[in-house]
């Protein structure tokens, strides 16, 4: 199972603007499937065996070093 990641377009727009669609994406970037809601999406890639990830907002653009939670916990701690 591939994970796959589930991110809102346009890339890089300021938060709080418009979120003209989703797009399932590969580690590389690969654009596999573009959607107009979040679930779509998740449920795309479900249906084709990946692992979907929803990003959260992102500052950081390597897929390969996953966000976690409990970093940014002890960040603000």
């Amino acid at each position: 199972m591939a994970n796959v990641y589930v991110e809102a377009r346009p890339k890089g727009r300021p938060q709080g603007s418009h979120i003209d669609d989703y797009v399932v994406e590969d580690h590389a970037d690969h654009v596999l499937g573009t959607f107009k809601t979040q679930q779509e999406a998740i449920d795309w890639a479900k249906s084709k065996g990946h692992a979907p990830h929803v990003a959260r907002v992102r500052h950081l653009n390597d897929k390969k070093k996953p966000e976690s939670l409990a970093d940014g916990l002890k960040a603000n701690v």
